[in-house]
């Protein structure tokens, strides 16, 4: 076989190995994050905020109070 063989054992102990691992789990979990953050403004986008939709309910109450 020689020296093609691959050593799981030295590639466990190589710490360039954890680091590359923590690097693009790093990263990926970075990615997942921005996308949900991406999703959660669309969402107030398409319906807005519960406090968007106090404001719309308090001017119509008000407008309301001035007819009368």
């Amino acid at each position: 076989m020689g020296s093609r063989d691959f050593d799981v054992k030295k590639l466990l102990k190589d710490k360039r190995f954890w680091f590359a691992s923590f690097l693009i789990g790093w990263a990926a979990a970075l990615q997942g994050h921005m996308m949900w953050l991406q999703r959660q403004d669309t969402f107030k986008q398409k319906f807005g905020t519960l406090d968007d939709q106090k404001v719309v309910d308090d001017q119509q109450q008000d407008s309301t109070h001035d007819l009368s």
